[in-house]
């Protein structure tokens, strides 16, 4: 071959490889500054949330904790006592009361909503008849806000006049005292927060939603009973949406205990619907102690986390 041909043909494939060498280079140019410029995007997105978590979350958590060792009333600067607060705090019968109660409210409508809400969500999961009906209506009770469903709680519960009381004596059955029976008033908070398990069921309805049917069906033709599919298919995949369901409901059951307790009973009878949240409103702005207010919030902190760092333990790390 002449060898003007070959010099032209080498000449080429140098001047192909740099082309894609420069093309190569170029592409992954662009590829970084579209990855920081999306970073940039990504955290220009998160500014607004992290300046409103600043503000309303750290720094009041932050305040909490050090006006827990003061003496504070509002009217005055704050005086630093050191750890006199906690020490009132644990020896104070009411609050000791105030967790007691807290602590069985907890136990007893978290368990009962997570297994309200999963075995509505299996039993309404398929489409028909009048399911989207009763879906809605299981929703329903969660849209009501917080004060007018303690009003409607007030009037259901009521022992002289409602509804709940005379219906059991029309059947014969014993009409319990809800509103000046101790342990009545407890189980009466937890029947109201029961019956709001709109947000769990949504959950659990869309967890089921994402198992795929294949292993349903292959179940059935090796001839798995519904026990055992529920064992060994539903159960396995709901377990990080129950995990997260019931972190959630720890950290908001405590939270939402207050509008109750306060509207219907303010605590009574005997402390006996006494929780935490409602007992740390009363000492901080009935009795402008903020200081000791703040030492019980913080109590109520270290409550919740050991609670949850339980349920991780047991639960998170199967």
């Amino acid at each position: 071959m002449d060898d003007g041909l070959w010099l032209r043909c080498l000449v080429g494939i140098e001047l192909s490889c740099r082309g894609a060498s420069w093309w190569l280079a170029t592409a992954r140019y662009n590829l970084v500054m579209f990855q920081l410029g999306y970073r940039r995007v990504l955290w220009l997105f998160l500014l607004p949330y992290g300046i409103g978590m600043t503000i309303l979350i750290t720094i009041p958590a932050l305040s909490t904790a050090v006006l827990a060792f003061t003496e504070y009333d509002a009217l005055s600067p704050p005086t630093w006592v050191g750890g006199r607060n906690f020490g009132l705090m644990f020896t104070s019968p009411v609050v000791r009361q105030a967790l007691f109660n807290s602590l069985f409210f907890v136990g007893a409508a978290v368990p009962l909503r997570l297994i309200g809400g999963l075995l509505l969500a299996l039993l309404l999961n398929r489409p028909r008849g009048l399911v989207g009906v009763a879906r809605t209506a299981v929703f329903i009770p969660t849209l009501i806000p917080a004060p007018a469903y303690a009003l409607i709680g007030l009037w259901f519960f009521n022992p002289v006049y409602g509804p709940l009381n005379l219906f059991l004596g029309a059947a014969g059955l014993p009409q319990p005292a809800w509103l000046t029976d101790p342990w009545s008033a407890r189980w009466m908070m937890v029947f109201l927060a029961f019956f709001q398990l709109g947000e769990g069921f949504i959950l659990f309805f869309v967890a089921l939603q994402t198992i795929p049917r294949a292993y349903y069906d292959l179940a059935r033709l090796q001839g798995a009973s519904w026990w055992q599919m529920f064992w060994y298919i539903t159960l396995p995949f709901l377990r990080p949406w129950l995990l997260l369901f019931v972190v959630r409901d720890l950290l908001l059951s405590l939270q939402n205990s207050f509008v109750p307790s306060y509207m219907i009973t303010y605590g009574g009878p005997y402390y006996a619907t006494t929780f935490v949240p409602l007992l740390v409103y009363e000492i901080a702005f009935d009795l402008f102690d903020l200081g000791l207010a703040a030492a019980v919030l913080l109590l109520l902190f270290a409550v919740v986390g050991l609670l949850i760092w339980n349920v991780w333990q047991i639960w998170g790390r199967e």
